[in-house]
């Protein structure tokens, strides 16, 4: 925000900042008894998917770099059975989750494609 990076730059850094707006308009949608638990881990998750994603862009070394990514796509695949949770839990009923769904995915395949590259 306040220093001028190259990471910012970078599509997969775009995406993972909208990637977590949805992940916390989602949380929004859930019952306050989930504040203490689900609700708190989705968010956490989302956040360490963009923090890793800026942390790992700052790495000079390759492999350091590919592991930040390694760790962002575990958080998004973290969050990808939260709401599989919380459907069968009939908290997402009447909840439009298309465009978390789809900035979930554009996440997971550009940062597959990050560390595929860094093979």
């Amino acid at each position: 925000m306040f220093l001028k990076l190259n990471h910012q730059k970078l599509d997969v850094y775009g995406a993972s900042k909208q990637f977590v707006l949805e992940c916390y308009r989602l949380t929004k949608s859930l019952p306050a008894e989930e504040k203490f638990g689900m609700i708190t881990q989705i968010r956490r998750a989302a956040l360490s998917v963009h923090l890793n994603i800026a942390e790992g862009s700052s790495r000079k070394s390759e492999v350091e770099r590919k592991r930040y990514y390694e760790i962002a796509r575990g958080s998004v695949i973290e969050i990808d059975a939260a709401p599989d949770v919380a459907a069968n839990l009939t908290y997402m009923d009447g909840i439009n989750t298309e465009s978390l769904g789809e900035s979930m995915i554009r996440c997971f395949k550009i940062l597959t494609g990050l560390i595929e590259s860094k093979k």
